[in-house]
């Protein structure tokens, strides 16, 4: 089994119990193994450069029409690429108007650090997938296999295999030799948690924002970091699995400010380059530990659920990435 991955998975913490069977949300964790070719060069956050060759790869595979720009393409609302890559906001809401709604996938690259894979290497990375693209498992392994044989980071690699990522256990569900997919189980289930304190471990830059700013460690509070969990995980779940929101955001937000809480979080500084923009594009978040202590109940779930859906902009080339730890009396 490769064991080329990030360490620290989503539902390592012990201890949890179930919190009722309902409780439960369509999302995945896969990891996908490669044998490399020809020298892949990784940078030192691949997350944007993985999506990019992602969503070229799936676009030249799903676009029937060939427009240059999806919008005004007439299968714009039904194509596959856009709904899984650049899913197209609603014409009309009862709640606001959406410029944009989040994508129901999540790069995970390889931990920092520039790399060179030689050939006859095992280059390993994750996938989150959510709600509807699900059903999509099947296309997003074979755009992956077709980006890696036309090429990334200049070399080139051959899908051996894809595993399900779970808090028990690690399960293959496709391999080249059978070349089809195994039935598996998609659903994730939310546990209560034992008790109200928590820390978040980030492992990829947090970008979480107010007036369009990203905020510095000294303005990150708790209300900032809930809400934005709430808003995340309500939105992918509305618009991508067809639950409807259940939040009430009024309360949620006054409930943060009792939540004490302590961090040791450090800028860390990243720029990817924009083909579409033609320029370089600051990345900047932070990354360390932050403690929570007397967390509202209602929070639990969506703190647990967030190790695979991210927090904060930019969660597609897996920034935002944290694992949670319950803080023992």
């Amino acid at each position: 089994m490769p064991v080329d991955s990030p360490s620290g998975h989503a539902g390592d913490s012990p201890g949890r119990k179930p919190q009722n069977p309902e409780a439960v949300r369509p999302v995945a964790r896969y990891r996908l193994s490669f044998e490399v070719q020809t020298p892949v060069c990784l940078p030192d956050y691949a997350g944007s450069m993985l999506r990019g060759v992602f969503g070229q790869a799936l676009r030249a595979i799903a676009c029937m029409t060939r427009e240059k720009q999806c919008p005004p393409c007439p299968l714009y609302a039904s194509c596959p690429y856009s709904l899984l890559f650049e899913t197209p906001p609603p014409l009309e809401h009862p709640l606001q108007k959406f410029n944009s709604v989040p994508s129901p996938y999540i790069v995970e690259p390889p931990s920092w650090g520039r790399r060179v894979y030689k050939a006859g290497e095992t280059l390993s990375f994750h996938m989150v997938l959510f709600g509807r693209a699900l059903d999509k498992l099947a296309l997003v392994i074979y755009a992956w296999q077709k980006a890696f044989a036309r090429s990334v980071g200049h070399g080139t690699a051959a899908l051996t295999d894809v595993y399900l990522v779970t808090p028990e256990d690690d399960i293959c569900v496709y391999d080249c030799r059978n070349r089809r997919i195994f039935p598996h189980n998609t659903t994730l289930t939310l546990p209560a948690a034992c008790g109200r304190d928590f820390t978040l471990l980030f492992s990829t830059p947090l970008r979480l924002q107010e007036n369009k700013r990203i905020l510095p460690p000294e303005h990150l509070t708790p209300r900032v970091l809930l809400t934005a969990l709430a808003r995340r995980s309500s939105l992918l779940a509305e618009f991508h699995a067809g639950i409807a929101p259940h939040y009430n955001f009024q309360t949620m937000v006054a409930s943060t400010a009792d939540v004490p809480y302590a961090h040791d979080l450090q800028w860390r500084r990243w720029a990817r380059y924009s083909n579409r923009q033609r320029q370089s594009m600051p990345m900047d978040g932070v990354v360390g530990w932050w403690r929570l202590r007397n967390v509202p109940e209602h929070f639990h779930e969506l703190l647990y659920l967030g190790q695979w859906t991210h927090v904060g902009k930019n969660a597609t080339f897996g920034l935002g990435h944290y694992r949670l730890e319950e803080v023992q009396a």
